[in-house]
């Protein structure tokens, strides 16, 4: 009874597994299901790209029986690209591929000579693919192993979060590390913000300048104004040609007045006496302004 009991066993586990390969043979992958983690803002933009590059896959995955699909295939063909932080694959139980991302979200665009690339908060790079293209901050700028990107990015950040500044700037043109210049979306300046210390000072600086002088000056006067400095707003007029100070003018002179001999003029002292000083013959004064 017992070996009759085993071998009845032995052959229902054959049996099935026979089924179980022949049922798998006849089920495809019915479709495509992605899902982003961790970032709402992301999302469509990874759903498309995931979607684009799965297009791409040297292999058929819609229809194509699901004991010839490769999870872990796909996991290392959608790895291979620095935009996520992790790729996980599994086959539902409709037969459909769930593909779970979890990206690297980027906070500043870089442009250095002709390469562009993009950068999280870290700081780790991420590839600039067209497919996974973000509107985050432009940085544009001379960088080297001494200044890097990620120097530029309390800046950025501030920038980010502040709805003023996030409004009013287009781009970030690092000169060096302690000349950041903004280019905002309204034409005519450009911005010096020195270094990425004292930013709300600068802001506060910034915000006061466009209130009480640009008002009156208009936004075509200056075409640098720089907050880089502790306590003062340093402005670049655009025309160089004109002077930065008053029209010099000489003092009209009485000729007969500067012909006549010296005189005295007795001055009070304190001790009750006076004494005698000559008075000066007049010249010509230049002032400036």
């Amino acid at each position: 009874m017992k070996w009759s009991i085993l071998s009845a066993l032995l052959c229902y586990a054959a049996g099935m597994t026979v089924w179980a390969h022949r049922e798998a043979s006849s089920h495809v992958c019915t479709g495509i299901e992605i899902h982003v983690e961790g970032s709402a803002a992301m999302d469509s933009v990874i759903r498309h790209g995931v979607t684009e590059e799965l297009r791409d896959y040297p292999k058929r995955i819609t229809g194509t029986p699901l004991h010839q699909l490769s999870t872990v295939d796909v996991e290392r063909y959608l790895a291979r690209y620095s935009n996520f932080e992790s790729v996980n694959c599994m086959i539902s139980s409709h037969g459909k591929l769930i593909v779970r991302i979890v990206p690297l979200v980027p906070v500043m665009r870089v442009f250095f000579a002709d390469y562009s690339y993009y950068i999280n908060k870290e700081g780790k790079h991420i590839e600039s693919n067209a497919e996974f293209y973000s509107d985050v901050p432009v940085v544009s700028g001379s960088f080297n192993r001494h200044f890097r990107p990620a120097a530029v990015l309390p800046l950025v950040n501030y920038i980010r979060k502040d709805p003023m500044l996030g409004e009013l700037v287009s781009m970030v043109v690092a000169e060096n590390e302690h000349n950041l210049i903004l280019v905002p979306r309204i034409r005519g300046h450009v911005i010096n913000f020195g270094d990425t210390t004292r930013l709300d000072e600068k802001k506060r600086a910034l915000a006061l300048f466009y209130r009480q002088v640009m008002p009156y000056k208009g936004w075509e006067e200056y075409d640098t104004i720089s907050v880089k400095f502790r306590g003062q707003v340093v402005a670049t007029r655009r025309d160089k040609t004109r002077l930065n100070h008053a029209e010099e003018y000489d003092e009209e002179i009485d000729l007969e007045e500067a012909t006549l001999p010296d005189t005295g003029e007795r001055h009070a002292t304190t001790d009750g006496e006076t004494e005698h000083k000559p008075q000066d013959t007049p010249e010509g004064v230049k002032q400036q302004g």
